[in-house]
């Protein structure tokens, strides 16, 4: 691999970790700025731009690629966030930092309206931009993404606005959840769009979750449910939990994003799923990061045959590696030098 050339040890590693088995150290994935110089371009004044324009996305990547040291199980991979835009017929507007879809109301008497459409001129502005990006990787000069898309559930929500998609579930019940049922079908078909066209040219189609990179030695899902932040168990049971089994079916193994403390309530559910492999924790901005802090959910989560994968800061690596199953964790973490980050990695074997 062009920008990782101990790729064959980190792909070694992360397939014993798939497996619950510990080579020498535990997955670590750590990153550091390694002076490669290589400018990047200037951000373009449009804003949709920043999220789908290919040449410009294109020139974030190989920067991106070209001046970061990818050490340890760190994968190198660029996830286009613009995926957002294959929304089962929203209208996107572009901020500098997120997408956010216009409300609209639809008739509780007629068919859910949300449908994909591979023609919708959203979509083929997303295909473009996915298509540059699996040019530049290459065969296998980086690792392409999986495609940025968001459930059903959380567009549907992005769609009718949050209050109108919580009152709907109580007011509109059967049709909620079959809309969210229909929509899961429709993303899975404009995920196989997008694999199809990686799938012939790219070695490692199947390997990344994207915006926490994420490898394994078999395809897997990545998914998540925002709004679960704002509904109860016997909710989620009913609106997002069909939604998942339809991915794990698909698919056969699923990373999973846990988005805070508020939705942690459903912890006990995600963590009876036979097909969730990987669970990944970001606390929200009022929590401590990943750390010591939220060490009794990291450990309920092991005893259930679960792997962790957590984004944390430099100084609580050592601590968790210390009090968790090395076997079952994947940290990710930043170095301010290369040196410092052959230090850490270093350092690892000795905590276990």
């Amino acid at each position: 691999m062009k920008y990782k050339p101990d790729w064959p040890q980190a792909r070694q590693r992360l397939s014993a970790l798939w497996q619950g088995e510990l080579l020498e150290r535990p997955c670590l994935a750590v990153t550091a700025p390694n002076g490669g110089g290589v400018p990047a371009p200037k951000p373009p004044e449009d804003l949709e731009a920043r999220w789908l324009d290919p040449d410009y996305l294109m020139g974030v990547v190989r920067a991106r690629m070209a001046n970061t040291w990818w050490g340890g199980e760190s994968i190198p991979s660029f996830l286009i966030n613009g995926g957002w835009v294959v929304s089962l017929g929203g209208q996107p507007h572009f901020g500098e930092s997120t997408i956010w879809f216009e409300p609209f109301a639809v008739d509780f008497g007629a068919p859910s309206p949300f449908r994909h459409d591979p023609d919708d001129p959203w979509v083929v502005k997303h295909r473009a931009a996915y298509g540059a990006l699996i040019e530049t990787a290459g065969r296998d000069d980086f690792l392409v993404g999986r495609p940025c898309l968001l459930p059903a559930n959380d567009l549907i929500a992005l769609h009718l606005g949050a209050q109108e998609f919580l009152l709907a579930l109580r007011d509109h019940s059967e049709w909620m959840r079959r809309a969210i049922v229909d929509g899961a079908a429709e993303l899975l078909r404009a995920r196989a769009e997008l694999e199809d066209q990686v799938r012939a040219s790219h070695e490692f189609w199947y390997g990344t979750a994207g915006w926490m990179p994420f490898w394994a030695p078999e395809p897997f899902v990545s998914t998540q449910s925002d709004v679960s932040c704002m509904i109860s168990p016997a909710d989620y049971d009913t609106f997002v939990l069909p939604e998942l089994e339809m991915y794990g079916e698909a698919y056969g193994a699923m990373w999973y994003h846990l988005d805070g403390a508020d939705a942690r309530q459903h912890l006990p559910r995600l963590l009876s799923l036979p097909f969730l492999r990987v669970l990944q924790y970001t606390p929200a901005p009022n929590e401590p990061p990943n750390g010591p802090e939220h060490l009794e959910m990291y450990r309920t989560a092991q005893a259930a045959g679960k792997i962790l994968h957590l984004s944390l800061p430099r100084e609580n690596v050592e601590p968790l590696v210390r009090e968790l199953d090395p076997s079952l964790v994947h940290l990710q973490t930043g170095c301010a030098s290369v040196a410092e980050g052959e230090q850490l990695l270093e350092a690892a074997k000795g905590w276990v």
